[in-house]
């Protein structure tokens, strides 16, 4: 039987902290361990699994096989399928993740970070062309009296008077809202910073008639007609239910 000796161990262990997935799971637990939000998280590994995919199809494992020039044609592959946004989307997370790996020191002191030399790609703002109020009165007409009906118009309202990105307003409690003042507390927006946002007298009435409706005992505010909370997809589904909805 062969001894392995410690040079020969090193190389293995080295290899071993080398290899992307093993890094970018350990990068992952970082970014938790610091109290990143569950979506923050699913949004680096959504877009760390492209990332994996394309050096795999290079035949690129390991953190010291990337280049520049590889990164650039990743970059390139993804401005086929994705657009300006998309592809900033995806070119952020491994930016990171390779920044991480330089500031954790854990690859050899003569490693030279590839991400240093790739320019980010450029983001083009465009103005997002807001809905017609005609369209959102015509949303809302389809709004009936029942626990459905009452529980979409009110959503749509505070949705409208808010501002609130869609994860805020699901995870939103009973005891976030104060239909007195119509105060509501977002106790973790952006960064994990709470505010405070406040709806109208209109939002305010029709939240207390969907309260009329509403049975169960979650604490969530917005919830399901099984009084489960109300997930992303399910709020997505219900708009494009409304908007399809028959006339």
């Amino acid at each position: 039987m062969s001894v392995l000796n410690t040079q020969d161990q090193g190389t293995i262990v080295l290899a071993q902290q080398d290899y992307l997935p093993i890094l970018i799971e350990s990068f992952l637990i970082d970014r938790r361990s610091q109290g990143l939000s569950p979506g923050t998280i699913s949004f680096y590994s959504k877009k760390l699994k492209y990332f994996i995919r394309y050096c795999e199809s290079q035949a690129v494992t390991q953190a010291s096989q990337l280049t520049p020039d590889l990164i650039r044609r990743y970059i390139l592959e993804l401005s086929e399928t994705h657009n300006n946004g998309g592809v900033h989307a995806c070119f952020r997370p491994m930016r990171t993740l390779l920044l991480w790996v330089e500031q954790e020191e854990i690859m050899p002191a003569d490693w030279k970070n590839p991400i240093r030399k790739v320019k980010a790609p450029k983001l083009l703002i465009e103005p997002i062309e807001p809905v017609a109020l005609q369209d959102i009165s015509t949303l809302l007409q389809t709004c009936k009296n029942s626990f459905s009906g009452a529980r979409d118009k009110a959503m749509m309202l505070g949705l409208l008077d808010t501002g609130a990105r869609a994860m805020e307003f699901l995870n939103l409690n009973l005891d976030d809202v104060d239909l007195a003042t119509g105060s509501v507390l977002i106790r973790q927006g952006k960064g994990r910073k709470p505010r405070m946002v406040f709806l109208g007298r209109k939002t305010i009435r029709a939240i207390r008639i969907y309260f009329r409706f509403r049975h169960g005992t979650n604490t969530a505010l917005w919830v399901s007609i099984h009084g489960d909370r109300l997930t992303y997809n399910a709020l997505r589904c219900l708009l494009r239910r409304r908007a399809n909805w028959p006339e």
